[in-house]
């Protein structure tokens, strides 16, 4: 019997833009379901519509020489088109932008798992053409809403050392199987295809050396050094893993210090059980080193899968002075700061900084504990 998918709270969202005159890209790390929103988008509408997946390659050369005849011709009588994996056409953006002006009465959805810019494989704007969803792996929310509160909440521990990619979730019993699968070099297989990298075992090295320094201010030099490149490798390597969502990067916050870190950054991981799967480690919690920073990766995407669902805009940093005085992230919306604390156990004793207090007297303070996460994830 086919599983059906869990619903995705972007999927609302997606349907309230069709047929607004501007392309829908849907962008999010390979695995986390993109093509199987867009199907359930497409299945529940009576118009006719037609699928050109990107891997293929008849599909990348008939839109190579994309011009308004040619899609005409390649559409027909279709009202929706996906793209799929979109980020593989050379041309995406001129296709899109033909799309939008020549064909008003057709909708155009693609989806990519990595930005159309990764290999500057698109010069052509699309501004004021388009509107742009991340879709993440599943959330805490989601799930909630999917199989209720109690049980999610129980499934915690287990969601921090697998994750959320959807076919983790529902295929109980092959997690670490699947998630080694997921780590291997499909996770970056966008980045193995660019001429820029050269040498794939470096990039695999990196991986494992950002896995290890979870939750850490990062060195490029030192990290030349521990995977054998020099910092501009390592640096053009970061940015190509942020690029194709594997990890991002958390900037270092400083506005009225003096001490206060003026650059630094820390790297953290989109999923726990990919970050999880490249250390090989699924060890449980208790028996782990490393708790604190699983603990900050999981929390802060689930902060940030909130936000995106809740249409609010937000910057993450981390806080820190030359004394070593640290706050794990402060948020920043629209003029408000707060400042969040990850401790696993809720009875860890947690003080801000009486530097950050001082200078910041308008800050919320917020500890974040497996206690009570989901005052700060779960729409209530």
């Amino acid at each position: 019997m086919e599983r059906q998918p869990i619903p995705r709270l972007l999927e609302a969202k997606i349907q309230g833009r069709l047929f607004g005159k501007k392309a829908i890209l849907v962008f999010g790390p390979r695995q986390v379901g993109k093509t199987t929103l867009c199907m359930e988008i497409l299945r529940k509408t009576d118009l006719p519509y037609t699928i050109f997946y990107g891997d293929d390659a008849d599909i990348r050369e008939a839109f190579a020489q994309a011009n308004g005849t040619m899609l005409r011709n390649l559409i027909g009588d279709q009202k929706i088109i996906l793209i799929d994996e979109a980020q593989r056409i050379p041309n995406i953006g001129l296709c899109l932008k033909i799309i939008v002006d020549q064909l008003p009465d057709v909708q155009v959805i693609a989806t990519g798992s990595s930005s159309f810019d990764l290999a500057n494989l698109s010069n052509e704007p699309l501004t004021g053409r388009k509107y742009e969803f991340f879709l993440y792996p599943l959330s805490f929310s989601e799930m909630v809403k999917h199989h209720g509160f109690l049980e999610e909440k129980r499934h915690l521990e287990h969601r921090m050392l697998y994750g959320y990619y959807p076919e983790i979730v529902t295929h109980a019993n092959q997690e670490k199987e699947l998630l080694n699968l997921l780590a291997g070099s499909y996770l970056y297989k966008d980045l193995l295809m660019l001429e820029g990298i050269k040498k794939p075992l470096i990039l695999e090295k990196l991986l494992k050396a950002l896995a290890m320094q979870l939750g850490s201010e990062v060195n490029y030099n030192e990290l030349g050094q521990i995977v054998g490149a020099d910092k501009n490798t390592v640096e053009k390597y970061i940015d190509l893993l942020e690029k194709a969502f594997v990890i991002f990067r958390v900037p270092a916050f400083n506005r009225n210090v003096r001490s206060e870190l003026k650059k630094g950054k820390k790297i953290y991981f989109y999923d726990c059980g990919i970050r999880n799967a490249i250390l090989k480690n699924f060890n449980p919690l208790s028996s782990r080193l490393d708790v604190g920073a699983l603990w900050e990766n999981f929390f802060l995407v689930e902060r940030m899968k909130f936000l995106a669902a809740n249409n609010q805009d937000a910057e993450f940093y981390f806080w820190r002075t030359t004394a070593q005085q640290e706050i794990d992230f402060i948020e920043e919306s629209e003029g408000n700061i707060k400042a969040f604390e990850c401790k696993w156990n809720p009875k860890t004793k947690t003080f801000f900084p009486s530097t950050f207090r001082d200078a910041y007297p308008y800050a919320a303070l917020k500890v974040v504990n497996s206690g009570n996460f989901e005052e700060f994830t779960l729409n209530r």
